[in-house]
């Protein structure tokens, strides 16, 4: 990963999603799906966020035999930066539980 890029939020779900080969569509829908709505990508966000990862060697273009349903994969760099971002994550819930907890909970 390069030390000046960001994992945004949205990109992460993206990653998340594209553990499986997926076209856009099924990206979208798992994320909304998955995060019971809280969480949409439109069409315009992920096609950008997916050039930028294309760009960058994160994922890349699993099948394109359908011009109008291009499905993608990560790559193994991609894979590792995920895997480095899930653990960056997980930190960061572990500290805010930890800090909810010595202050009882409350504000």
């Amino acid at each position: 990963m390069k030390s000046t890029e960001h994992v945004t939020d949205s990109m992460f779900y993206i990653m998340t999603a594209l553990t499986e080969p997926r076209h856009g569509y099924a990206i979208m829908t798992l994320i909304e799906e998955t995060s019971k709505g809280a969480v949409v990508i439109g069409p315009a966000s992920m096609y950008t966020i997916i050039k930028k990862m294309l760009n960058l060697d994160w994922i890349y273009l699993y099948d394109a035999t359908d011009a109008r349903r291009k499905t993608y994969a990560l790559t193994i760099s991609g894979q590792e930066v995920l895997m480095k971002e899930i653990d960056v994550r997980k930190q960061l819930i572990e500290l805010a539980e930890a800090s909810m907890n010595q202050k009882g909970g409350k504000g």
